[in-house]
């Protein structure tokens, strides 16, 4: 039975205009779970609670099976970080990070953290200020990377990036997971990049987990039926999640395509997105 490298409980957080309400889900080892959900759905509330940022929320968080409220220092070195609103200190440079994180992790990986910078075509001795927000990204990813962590937490991490780089950074996410004992949190609005590597997703919506599946089965197995409203009419409400109306048509959330086309007269069923599923569960209507 493959470990758990994440478990998050019934976390519940409230604030005075939002609440968490009772998270649950759970990310085994070698893989990578896609977190989505709109803005203001509780991804980065969540991410931040099992960082244990924010305090006082209810609920068990467990990281390597240890309870992330204690504060262990193994958690904290086995842990690659990169939030949205995380920053460097602008005037400092790369180089000066390095001499900074060796100090602050006994696995820092100077070679490892140089090579990447290179790779990136990151300048070692300029002064952070200097650089755009796609390399300020960069930095930080790398430097996320360089003391060889066992579960990554990122939040929007190809946010500012062209595709090329998005794809160097992609690239890295996948050999990051290779010996199957390390695994990723992915909070992202780019879905595209999710369909190539992610091998669950989280959706989060207004607080709550409304969906956790594997990548394959939501887009192998879900659909989108297109039809009139006469024939929207003879579909029965168990049979589809949710529903959308256009100017000219239905369009419906369907679970399960093949039992769908058996039991209904419809032709074509379109092969789901995750931007689709995401517009569909959060704009449609059951």
């Amino acid at each position: 039975m493959m470990e758990n490298i994440l478990e998050v409980k019934n976390l519940s957080k409230k604030y005075k205009d939002f609440e968490l309400k009772s998270i649950n889900f759970k990310l085994k080892k070698g893989m990578i779970m896609g977190f989505i959900g709109e803005n203001g759905a509780g991804k980065t509330t969540t991410i931040k609670a099992i960082l244990d940022i924010i305090k006082n929320y209810k609920g068990e968080i467990k990281i390597f099976g240890l309870d992330n409220k204690k504060n262990d220092k193994t958690i904290k070195e086995d842990i690659g970080v990169v939030l949205d609103d995380m920053f460097f200190p602008e005037i400092l440079m790369p180089i000066d990070i390095n001499s900074i994180m060796k100090d602050n992790y006994k696995n820092w990986d100077s070679n490892l953290f140089f090579k990447e910078l290179s790779d990136f075509s990151l300048p070692k001795n300029k002064q952070i200020k200097t650089f755009s927000k796609g390399m300020r990204k960069k930095l930080e990813i790398v430097t996320a990377l360089s003391h060889h962590p066992k579960l990554l937490i990122l939040d929007e991490p190809t946010s500012g990036l062209d595709p090329i780089a998005r794809n160097e950074v992609i690239d890295i996410f996948q050999d990051f997971i290779q010996n199957e004992e390390c695994s990723i949190l992915l909070s992202s609005h780019i879905t595209t990049d999710l369909e190539h590597i992610a091998d669950y997703i989280t959706f989060i919506n207004d607080g709550e987990i409304i969906l956790s599946k594997t990548c394959d089965e939501l887009l192998e197995e879900y659909g989108i039926v297109k039809c009139n409203e006469s024939d929207f009419k003879k579909i029965d409400q168990k049979d589809f999640i949710k529903y959308k109306k256009n100017k000219y048509e239905y369009e419906i959330l369907v679970e399960n395509k093949k039992e769908f086309l058996k039991k209904y007269n419809v032709t074509t069923i379109d092969k789901l997105t995750l931007e689709d599923l995401m517009l569909l569960m959060i704009k449609g209507v059951k």
